[in-house]
C-alpha cells in the first residue's frame, strides 16, 4: 500500500509541474493535477474490459487460456 501511495503522489507532483511548466501558471497545475488521475483511473477501467473481452475471444468458447495475454 506504501508503494501505492508513493506512485500516486509521484503522479498528482508530475502532472503538476509538467502541466505548471507548460503554462506558468500554478492554479492550471493544480487544477490538472487533481483532475487527470480521476480521468486515468475511469479510462483504465474501460481499459481493462476490452482486454478482458479480447482474452475471452482468444480463450475461445468454453475453452481457457491458461490466463496468458500476448503483448
Amino acid at each position: 500500500m506504501i508503494k501505492t501511495m508513493s506512485f500516486g503522489v509521484m503522479h498528482i507532483s508530475v502532472a503538476f509541474l509538467v502541466v505548471w511548466a507548460m503554462t506558468g501558471d500554478w492554479r492550471i497545475g493544480g487544477a490538472t493535477a487533481l483532475v487527470e488521475p480521476c480521468v486515468n483511473t475511469v479510462g483504465y477501467h474501460f481499459h481493462e474490459k476490452v482486454w478482458k473481452r479480447l482474452r475471452s475471444r482468444k480463450a475461445g468458447p468454453g475453452g481457457s487460456d491458461g490466463g496468458a495475454v500476448a503483448a
